[in-house]
């Protein structure tokens, strides 16, 4: 097998990939971002932090460690370009974008194919570890009532029209009535905004999916322990996660998490 580049930011994952690669002995190289991964996730294995906006010098570490095959793997919050202090090849890669790069979407894909260009192969984080897609189906003990398939339908909606404007790949729907759509603040912040926005009587859905115009192999939407913690403390009654287009980090984790909540989690297939 060839050496693979695991680009890390923060969450659990990088952790799972590095966990899948020595379960099938194959030689890896962490390649962790300054700012997003913790260096405590690392310890141990050959890796290097570079800057965010450092796309030559984050390239040239990659064909040092001869690494052929890449995967982009946690999340990545996008700062400013004051503090990206992007290099003239990074700044080449918005220009060319123009608007485009406002859009995470829009970026991502630009970034794979400059990492194409130079002779990597990028594949996806579920091609590393498969376990890490979601089913389809409900996942826990709790099934959603016929309203919380109302909001899930409403929400998947949402989530695709959101998506396709390049935004997000969440909503948070209570009732009918969107609470919150995901943008650059991530999904972790939206559930906490909507704590505030939770209404009286039955509690809502988050609901998320993949972009419809998304590369697979790049920013699946995720599902993790943090997520259920803070989808039952906003008084939500369940996730709905898109069937075979995102992830669920820790699996049985979450699903048993999830049971202890009395939240439902179950995987979608989108129209």
């Amino acid at each position: 097998m060839s050496r693979l580049g695991i680009i890390a930011g923060g969450g659990s994952l990088p952790q799972k990939l590095m966990d899948a690669c020595k379960r099938a002995q194959r030689d890896f190289f962490v390649l962790a971002l300054q700012g997003q991964a913790e260096k405590k996730t690392f310890s141990g294995v050959p890796h290097r932090f570079v800057r965010l906006g450092a796309t030559n010098e984050a390239i040239s570490i990659l064909k040092a460690e001869n690494v052929d095959a890449v995967v982009l793997a946690g999340s990545v919050r996008r700062p400013g370009l004051l503090e990206m202090k992007p290099d003239w090849r990074t700044l080449q890669v918005f220009a060319q974008l123009g608007m485009a790069a406002l859009g995470d979407d829009a970026l991502l894909r630009a970034v794979a194919g400059e990492l194409e260009k130079e002779g990597f192969r990028l594949v996806g984080a579920h091609e590393i570890e498969p376990s890490l897609l979601t089913p389809e189906g409900v996942l826990t003990v709790k099934r959603p009532s016929p309203e919380n398939e109302t909001d899930m339908q409403y929400g998947i909606r949402a989530v695709k029209t959101l998506g396709a404007l390049d935004i997000g790949q969440a909503a948070v729907v209570q009732q009918g009535i969107v609470l919150g759509l995901e943008a650059v603040e991530g999904t972790d912040s939206l559930l906490n905004r909507c704590r505030e926005l939770n209404r009286k009587g039955r509690g809502g859905v988050l609901v998320k999916g993949c972009k419809p115009q998304q590369d697979r192999r790049l920013d699946l939407p995720a599902v993790g322990l943090r997520t259920v913690r803070l989808a039952y403390e906003a008084g939500l009654e369940g996730i709905a996660i898109e069937a075979g287009a995102s992830l669920v980090l820790d699996r049985d984790a979450v699903t048993a998490a999830a049971d202890n909540l009395g939240l439902f989690l179950t995987g979608f297939k989108a129209p």
